[in-house]
């Protein structure tokens, strides 16, 4: 199933998504156009009831699909994956502790434990789209090998300026005078001298080592934070170094 992970929390519980002008299932990008006329059994419907009811008919409740995606996807625990679908039926507490083997009291913990992960998770939602606006902001520049991302990446064009005109004597050819301890410095400098490398070239470590030493004396450290930073990758023998 190609599931769809970026669509938003509203479009995941109807299952299907409005864009480029056709709405488009997200367990398997079946597309239907506005416009058109669909035909479900002896009914004739227009493209939005025509997703909805593909995906009733294809994939089976929504809460279904979800609710089976493995754990990395959901965050869910067996226990709570278990919990939720039997409250997803509309049993009552006392019903699923029977089939659980527990107390109501325990059912009713369990509920409100999900109840708080729910609230947890609008928040965490909040303060990523925040991330992300701010991010754009400040023309946040995240390169494809980044190992991880957090705030040393929100740094501005004249932040970015400044560091490079404190740590380089040139910047063309890049030659570095001082490596700094700060991680956010460390990034914008790192940034200029990944630009050094070709893509999808394959190089020795010789000749890694060559291009660094032009750049500053204590080449063996910008290389093992090219690598560690996510810029560059190396085979485990040490033989080929590429950019990712």
């Amino acid at each position: 199933m190609n599931f769809d992970f970026d669509a938003g929390a509203g479009e995941l519980k109807h299952g299907y998504v409005r864009e480029n002008d056709v709405y488009r299932c997200l367990f398997c990008s079946r597309e239907y156009s506005p416009g058109d006329i669909y035909s479900f059994g002896e009914r004739l419907v227009d493209a939005k009831t025509a997703a909805r009811l593909h995906i009733r008919e294809e994939h089976g409740s929504v809460f279904d699909v979800l609710i089976a995606q493995d754990k990395k996807i959901t965050g869910l625990t067996e226990v709570q994956n278990e919990l939720l679908s039997l409250f997803y039926t509309g049993l009552s507490d006392k019903e699923i502790a029977a089939k659980t083997g527990t107390s109501p009291s325990t059912v009713r913990y369990q509920r409100f434990n999900l109840r708080e992960k729910a609230r947890q998770a609008k928040v965490f939602l909040a303060l990523f789209e925040l991330m992300e606006d701010r991010a754009k902001e400040t023309k946040i520049n995240i390169h494809k090998g980044a190992t991880t991302v957090d705030e040393r990446y929100l740094i501005t064009e004249e932040e970015t300026e400044k560091i490079l005109k404190t740590f380089f004597t040139s910047l063309n050819p890049p030659v570095l005078k001082a490596f700094p301890p700060k991680e956010k410095k460390k990034l914008a400098i790192l940034r200029v001298i990944y630009g050094q490398f070709e893509k999808e070239r394959k190089y020795s470590e010789k000749e890694v080592n060559e291009i660094l030493k032009a750049i500053y004396g204590d080449y063996v450290t910008i290389r093992r934070y090219l690598i560690e930073y996510g810029f560059m990758e190396r085979t485990n023998n040490c033989e080929e170094y590429r950019l990712k």
